[in-house]
């Protein structure tokens, strides 16, 4: 057993010399070709887990996510051929999520209708000459936008359970590919709105190209990566929670049902029964009459602990930002983009040292103006979390003049 570990750790360093050395390269062609040869041995067996679990060695050994982030592309470039051969391998792993209704057999439908909405978005991009005449491409264009819903499932769904199972690379570096995704979609939005359409047909290229990139990561490398990581039982949970965030083109099947899995069952001995009344700080609710106020407000709340871990978030219809059952036990830091966390972090450490009472921030989203606040919230002297309230405050911001109670038009 010991000649095991000592030799996946062996590969693993070469993997880290793999990576490191594709870094420093000047011209990564000839990089690729001297470092195949070099490590043909090792390439011939590569899993795909090795080399996600070698890239999150070394942000754990202090290289920045964002170096990580801005390179994986060229790292699975140079172990393409051998990701393409060992990716299946896995045979039952592999049937199992061919099965419809499983999440990774979802992920991948959802991946074939993009390759399509990409090609019919390539093709009308081809065909659009004059800015007058874009209504086809700008409806091509937000067919492909939906791969939004896709992207946010990976990161409310299954990237929380990877964090729990230690494995962190994958939602600290793809997060930040689908922000450069993200932002290529509105640079070409911009570019549309403009009439530029030389800038739309040369960002749109490059959009493509980096969708289809990461098709293949997830094809190819997560995927394979976390139906062996992820215990069936965790599936369960992950199908159960999809609906909150939804599908990108497709529905899903439903041949594996998670209703008829086996699941693990839950601890409810602290929860109180239904009618029961809970004694507040003015006055008391039955659970559901405190359940029925927090969702029926017309504004999104999400509690984060003293030990920044998100616990609760409120299950609106028309929540402004995507939630699903998965960020629950989630350490706040890793429900933000890599490069955002720093900024998360200083705010979290401000309120607990009480230099800081609240932070406040607004955004303009799809037509909506977003007013986004937190709060530390404090027992005497002890620190117990923070809330955060995010309302979409786009009718208020309109209102003028004055309307009374009595100018009901009912009164």
């Amino acid at each position: 057993m010991s000649e095991l570990i000592q030799n996946s750790e062996n590969r693993k360093n070469e993997l880290k010399d793999i990576i490191k050395s594709l870094n420093a390269a000047g011209d990564p062609a000839v990089t690729r070709k001297a470092m195949k040869k070099r490590f043909a041995s090792i390439l011939k067996t590569l899993s795909p887990e090795e080399i996600a679990e070698a890239e999150q060695a070394l942000i754990g050994e202090g290289m920045p996510v964002e170096e990580v982030q801005r390179l994986c592309e060229l790292h699975v470039d140079a172990f393409e051929d051998t990701l393409k051969k060992n990716a299946g391998k896995d045979k039952n792993a592999m049937r199992i999520s061919k099965t419809p209704g499983h999440p990774i057999a979802t992920y991948r439908a959802e991946n074939a209708a993009l390759r399509g909405e990409v090609r019919h978005f390539m093709g009308e991009l081809g065909r659009t000459r004059y800015s007058s005449d874009s209504e086809s491409l700008r409806s091509a264009f937000e067919s492909v936008c939906l791969v939004e819903i896709h992207y946010a499932r990976k990161e409310n769904q299954l990237f929380p359970y990877l964090e729990n199972a230690g494995f962190t690379g994958p939602s600290k570096v793809m997060w930040g590919k689908h922000n450069e995704i993200r932002d290529m979609m509105r640079s070409f939005r911009t570019a549309l709105d403009a009439g530029d359409l030389p800038s739309c047909k040369q960002q749109g290229k490059i959009m493509a190209r980096s969708l289809k990139r990461m098709i293949f990561m997830e094809e190819k490398i997560l995927f394979p990566t976390s139906l062996r990581k992820l215990p069936e039982a965790i599936w369960i949970s992950i199908r159960r929670g999809e609906a909150a965030i939804g599908y990108a083109w497709i529905k899903p099947g439903n041949l594996w049902d998670p209703n008829v899995v086996h699941a693990h069952t839950v601890d409810n001995s602290s929860v109180p029964e239904a009618g029961s009344t809970i004694s507040l700080s003015t006055g008391s609710l039955t659970r559901e009459q405190l359940d029925l106020m927090l969702t029926h407000l017309p504004l999104d709340i999400s509690y984060v602990d003293e030990h920044d871990l998100v616990q609760y978030y409120t299950d609106n219809a028309d929540r402004v930002f995507p939630r699903s059952p998965g960020i629950i036990g989630r350490a706040v830091q890793n429900c933000h983009p890599p490069a955002s966390v720093h900024v998360v972090q200083g705010i979290i450490d401000d309120f607990k040292s009480r230099k800081r009472s609240e932070a406040e921030f607004w955004i303009q989203m799809k037509g909506k103006f977003i007013h986004i606040r937190y709060y530390p919230l404090f027992i005497g002297d002890t620190f117990k979390g923070i809330i955060e309230v995010t309302q979409d405050v786009t009718s208020i911001r309109a209102l003028e003049g004055e309307r009374r109670l009595l100018d009901d038009e009912r009164a």
